[in-house]
Parts: C-alpha cells; structure tokens; sequence
C-alpha cells in the first residue's frame, strides 16, 4: 500500500519533468528559427522582430549570432529593452557593447570584435602554444598578437612560424615588429582604403594610446563596406541605408518624405523661372517642346559628374588631386558633349522651327548654344555640390542629387529662355 503511494506520488513528478522538457525543446527550436531569421535579415528588421519577444529569447539569440551582429542590433533596440536586458547578457558581451557603443557609428570601434590570443612579448613558445590549445576550445585564433609591458601592440607572430620555433624562444624572437594596425575611431571607409592592399583575414584594433583594444576580421570590414557602398544610391534620393523591402511602410515614409518636401520645394525654383518667361514663350511657342530635352539632357551630364565624384569621395582620390583641375575638366567635359548633342539638338529644332514658320536659324542657335552652356554648368555643379556638403559637414549622398537636379533644371531652362528673350 505504502509502495503505490510512493508510486503516485512519483507520477506527477515525472510528468513535470516531461513537460519541462518539452517546453526546453519548444524554446530551443524557437530560438533556432530565431538565429536563421536574424542572420537573413537587416539588423534594424532583426531588433524589431526580437523586440517581439521576451528577454529570454533575446538574449539567447544575440548570444547565439556573431558578435558584430549582435552589436549592430543592440543599437537599434529601444533604450529601454537595452536597460531591461542589460543584466541578462554575459559580461564578456555586456563589456563589448559598452566599449563599442563609445565610438561613432561607422567606426572602426562600432564593429571590433574582442581581442583573442594576446601575449606578453617574454612568454615562451611553450607557454604561448600550451594556452592557444586551451583558447581553440571556444575560439579560432588566427594570429597571436603580442604586447609589451604597458599593453602597447608590440608584435604579430603567425601561427605557423610559432609551430616551427623553439619551444623555449620568445615571442620577440620570432614576431614580426610594428605590424600594422587600424585605428578604434577610423571610418569605414578610411579602413578600407588602408586595407584595400592587404589581405588579412583579420586586422587588429588600437586606441589612440596604441593599445591592442579588439579585432575585426576582414569579411567584416567588406560587408560593412558593401552595405555603404549599396545604400549610397538610395540615400541619393532620401532611402536611408538601414531600409529594406522587410521594412514596415511607416518607417519608410519618416525616412523617404521629408527629402520629397525638399524635393518639391526645389521644384518650384525651376517652375518659378519659367514663370519669369511667359511672354517669351507665348511668342515662340516651340520653345515650349524643347524645354524637357534641355533639362534631360543637361540633368544627365550633372548625374554623370555627380556619380564620379562621389566615387572619387569614397575611394580617397581627391585628397590626391587639385580641385580647381577636376573643375577644369568637367567644365571642358561639358563643352564637348554640349556641343555634340547641341548640334543634334540645333539640327531638330531647325527642322521644327521651319514647319512651324519661326525663325529657324536664331532659334536653333539659341539651342545650340543654351545645350552646351547647361551642359558645362550641370557638371560644374556636379562637382561642386558634394564637395561643398561635405566640407560644411553634411553628407554628400543625402541630399547632392537634389541639389543638383534643382541646379540643372534652373540653369538650362532659364539659359535657353533667357537667350531667347535677348535674341528673338
């Protein structure tokens, strides 16, 4: 009797224990598709999609995806849930987040990963080997990076000079002095240009005292590169680069609107300056047709212009060359293709001027000469407008087609109107 008691009582707690396992299993398998949907996703759509679960869940896939992922989608959680999780996480990530967060986005530091595999330059081969072995339990070192006395960043030895050294040499013995290094606060951009001839798989970080403060892998500073390099055409015209096809339509119109505001307010320069012309075109209706060719045409040469100097901006080449010549040349640039889709441009408007009884030559002259004036203006501008945004401080990708576009539209339409109203 005693004995089936005991057995009952037994039963329920066998049944929790299946039950918690259960409910494990469930967690498990949701945190899984948790992983594999994070790992596809932009890391702002990643933060909104775990911020729709508790912190457990959260805390376990950031955790579970590589470090430079689970930064990037920290910063784009609410403060609040970053508050709320802040105890939950692991001290190593927890550490990471705070030294990362110190620098600016776009940074260098904003990606670093933490240093692994850090020796003082006097250990031994021995003793350097015997803690790497310990250390590939949890991690894959790729190089082991030494350090002096005041932890400046002393030395790189390779792994495979340190396999065949002597097991009682010094890591200074066999290092490779002053390696090169990126610094914490260095851009993106900055870093792949220094890096752009050396391909290591991973690159070591330092502070503005040269202390080895993290790492950053070589794919990392590529993707991150990339994901610049492919917003810049979005943010042309107000896509912001952290907008997706995943990103809900609210979000997107806060980040697209306001540019179409600005976009239309420009706009009415250009329908202003027609405006001033009226007369001139109620007495030479034709001029009417060629306004929209002007403007394609001349707002094509500015977006060409444009497009070679924001590259010239992202790879570093104008710190090599004299502004005033890449004016030069696109103002020359601009005279010759004026001057060859003017001729075209001339020829029709000759031809239509002449169906319509006007007078044919002045108008195609007048054409003529609007086509390669706009022409040499739109690439001027082309030039100028992004490097002016960027030396009062403003980003050149955001808001230099606006610019530009408005220039181009304003010039061509009121050279062409203004010539024919002295002219005709």
């Amino acid at each position: 009797m005693d004995n089936e008691q005991q057995n009952q009582n037994q039963q329920p707690n066998s049944a929790d224990t299946s039950t918690n396992q259960n409910q494990k299993t469930e967690r498990e398998v949701i945190v899984s598709e948790l992983v594999e949907s994070v790992i596809r996703r932009a890391p702002m759509d990643a933060a909104g999609l775990l911020n729709k679960h508790d912190d457990e869940a959260l805390v376990q896939v950031l955790e579970a995806v590589e470090p430079s992922l689970s930064m990037k989608i920290l910063s784009y959680l609410p403060e609040q849930r970053q508050s709320e999780i802040a105890s939950d996480i692991t001290e190593q990530l927890a550490n990471r987040w705070t030294l990362n967060q110190q620098y600016e986005t776009g940074s260098v530091g904003r990606v670093m990963q933490k240093p692994i595999a850090v020796f003082h330059y006097d250990q031994t081969v021995k003793e350097t080997i015997s803690r790497i072995r310990e250390l590939t339990k949890t991690a894959l070192p790729t190089y082991v990076y030494v350090i002096d006395d005041v932890e400046q960043f002393y030395g790189v030895v390779v792994m495979r000079d340190l396999m065949l050294a002597d097991a009682d040499q010094l890591l200074t013995e066999i290092m490779l002095r002053d390696p090169f290094s990126l610094n914490a606060e260095t851009s993106i951009t900055d870093a792949m240009q220094a890096v752009v001839h050396r391909h290591y798989p991973v690159y070591p970080v330092c502070d503005e005292l040269n202390r080895l403060i993290g790492l950053v892998p070589g794919y990392t500073l590529f993707e991150e590169h990339r994901v610049e390099l492919i917003s810049r055409p979005g943010r042309m015209v107000g896509v912001e680069q952290g907008e997706t096809i995943n990103t809900p339509w609210r979000t997107c119109l806060k980040f697209r609107h306001p540019w179409l505001q600005l976009n239309l307010l420009t706009a009415f320069m250009a329908a202003l300056v027609v405006g001033l012309f009226e007369e001139t075109i109620q007495q030479v209706v034709v001029l009417a047709a060629f306004l929209p060719v002007l403007a394609g045409q001349s707002g094509n040469t500015g977006c060409q212009s444009l497009a070679v100097t924001l590259r010239g901006l992202t790879l570093g080449e104008f710190a090599e060359l004299n502004m005033g010549a890449i004016v030069k040349k696109e103002a020359v640039l601009g005279c010759a293709n004026g001057f060859l889709v003017g001729i075209i441009a001339a020829s029709a408007m000759f031809f239509y001027a002449s169906a319509k009884g006007g007078n044919a030559e002045l108008l195609a002259l007048v054409v003529l000469v609007a086509m390669i004036g706009s022409c040499v203006l739109s690439g001027v501008t082309g030039v100028i407008v992004p490097m002016a945004l960027k030396k009062v401080g403003a980003d050149p990708v955001t808001a230099s087609s606006i610019f530009v576009t408005t220039a181009t539209d304003v010039c061509s339409m009121g050279l062409l109107l203004a010539l024919a109203s002295a002219l005709i």
